[in-house]
């Protein structure tokens, strides 16, 4: 099947000339019998992008399969349907949606699309005044009390994607979609599709630029958790610590840098060759802090500039990223840096959490995707708190209720949910400069303290398989394969029992999702990723035996014969 009606009637609505010229010359292509054209117009046609973990995400090019101008006109159609048909509502009154956009390519045109469109469909709409991060977006979802919001990013994804991110307000409280809504949006952008071109949507610019009011309560929203967050406390002794920050070609710094100053954090150092937001993100192969190289640039950087810590965020500023100097790598020369865990950085934020309530005399709960470390639900436990681990994403997160804080192991924290119900990578920065900044007052180093975790709490220790794919039935014969033949040990640790999620498992929905628990209670997790061609593997052991070194020595060593298990496994 060549697909070329397709392409034909997608080539009559396109209003974009560089997806119209890209898409013309295939399908002339395809007429003269070209395979790599008529291959290219079978991705691109044969099948669609839905709504999954992020809403939409791919990468940018004409037809259904990809990011464009159709695809997004199509979408905001959808959602505004969604929007006008989900309740009911005084006479008179619309829904409404603000609309946020990051830098990368053509964020700014699928937004201004988007508002157009949905306010020529009768939704009150709202769109930021430029590109900002999407904690921005999050926040404003409920500080403008709106029904929904959507952000134009892709996140950390590769240079090529974009993605169209949605959360809902009203009862779900600024969280991102999750089912059912995602199938019925999915499902209204379908009906879109097949019975209204493009070119025949109405379009209205009466449509409302938010004003500097918006940003402005962000900011001192953010910054006021610095200052205990909840207000419960008096001030704690606090020395700010010499740092360097990068947004990673992102759209982070603007914020970011108003937040740091309100909060008493200082001045960073930034990495200069990153500080504008560029989407071509020209000094890294993939603008991902938790790709290795990635944080090259901030390394140098901070050598330079004798800095004691490296603060990094994605691109559009909802993850945290951090790193050290390794403790043996004392001269000024010396690269030697380490990039903290997602699992050290929430374990760490976590007990800092958990220690307030205490303080404060409040309860409340944790919560953390399944793939991340056991080590919070321990600390919940110690504390006397609620916990839930939930499936992967701040869109379940977000819903644990009594939420004090959250984390996933992806550099994902949640560390104040009364102001923003998704990931945050600013507001985290906030927290754990300030943490770092009173253990300095008091003399200490964050070395000391996560000595102290270890020593309470045990030593933890996590790692990860990721299997890049470039045929996507790869994906589904690797997790077939598991399910078939589960393996009796891995790396020479027998396995003690297996949970499957495909059909739901305990309060779980249906997942495609293994865990493996082995005997002495390590834990081995393997699922496809929701955002990327990959099947991930998530590793985790423990130990509370022993002195601090030793524990840590022990829990490495299980999870690095694990593994190489796993290594071999699916590789």
């Amino acid at each position: 099947m060549t697909h070329l009606d397709d392409a034909k009637n997608w080539l009559a609505q396109d209003p974009d000339p560089v997806t119209r010229e890209e898409l013309a010359a295939l399908i002339d292509g395809a007429e003269l019998g070209e395979a790599t054209a008529i291959a290219a117009l079978r991705d691109r046609f044969g099948s669609r992008l839905a709504f999954g973990t992020a809403g939409l995400r791919g990468e940018l090019g004409a037809g259904p399969n990809r990011m464009n101008r159709v695809l997004v006109a199509q979408a905001a159609a959808g959602l505004a349907r969604f929007l006008l048909d989900r309740a009911e509502r005084p006479e008179g009154s619309a829904p409404s949606v603000v609309i946020g956009f990051d830098g990368r390519t053509n964020s700014d045109v699928f937004a201004r699309d988007s508002a157009e469109i949905m306010a020529g469909a009768g939704v009150r709409v709202t769109l930021l005044p430029r590109m900002l991060p999407t904690p921005v977006l999050a926040f404003a979802v409920r500080h403008l009390d709106v029904s929904a919001g959507v952000m134009v990013t892709a996140s950390h994804n590769p240079p090529r994607d974009n993605g169209y991110k949605v959360y809902l307000g009203d009862d779900d409280d600024g969280a991102q979609i999750v089912p059912p809504n995602d199938g019925l949006i999915h499902e209204a952008i379908l009906e879109v599709a097949r019975s209204v071109a493009v070119g025949d949507l109405p379009r209205s610019s009466a449509f409302e630029v938010a004003g500097e009011d918006v940003i402005d309560a962000y900011v001192e929203r953010t910054a006021a958790i610095a200052g205990g967050g909840s207000g419960g406390t008096a001030p704690v002794p606090f020395a700010a610590v010499p740092f360097v920050y990068t947004p990673m070609h992102g759209v982070g710094w603007e914020v970011s840098q108003r937040v740091f100053a309100a909060a008493g954090l200082g001045e960073p150092t930034v990495v200069a060759e990153q500080v504008e937001p560029d989407g071509g993100f020209p000094t890294v192969s993939f603008p991902n802090p938790e790709e290795p190289g990635a944080l090259d640039l901030a390394i140098a950087t901070a050598n330079r500039a004798g800095a004691e810590l490296i603060i990094a965020h994605d691109p559009d500023a909802d993850r945290l990223a951090v790193a050290v100097p390794r403790p043996e790598s004392a001269t000024a020369d010396s690269a030697g840096w380490r990039r903290l865990s997602g699992n050290e950085v929430g374990a760490l934020l976590g007990w800092r959490a958990a220690e307030r309530l205490q303080r404060e005399g409040q309860d409340g709960a944790l919560a953390a995707s399944l793939v991340s470390s056991p080590a919070l639900g321990v600390i919940a436990r110690h504390y006397g708190l609620d916990y839930r681990d939930t499936l992967t994403g701040f869109k379940w997160i977000s819903r644990t209720p009594r939420l004090r804080f959250g984390y996933e192991e992806a550099l994902g924290y949640l560390v104040n949910p009364g102001t923003v119900r998704d990931k945050d990578g600013i507001s985290a920065s906030v927290e754990f400069l300030t943490m770092v900044g009173e253990l300095a007052a008091a003399g200490r180093t964050l070395a000391d303290r996560q000595n102290d975790f270890d020593a309470l709490f045990g030593a933890f220790a996590s790692a990860q398989v990721s299997l890049r794919v470039t045929d996507l039935s790869r994906i589904g014969e690797i997790m077939s394969a598991l399910r078939e033949q589960a393996p009796a040990e891995i790396g020479g640790v027998r396995v003690r029992d297996v949970d499957d999620f495909i059909g739901g498992f305990g309060d779980y929905p249906p997942g495609d999702i293994l865990r493996f628990w082995m005997h002495g209670g390590a834990r081995v997790i393997v699922r496809p990723s929701g955002t990327e061609p990959k099947v991930k593997v998530y590793i985790d052991a423990s130990s509370e035996q022993g002195s601090v070194s030793e524990r840590r020595a022990a829990a490495q060593a299980e999870v690095a014969a694990l593994e190489a298990g796993m290594r071999a496994l699916v590789a």
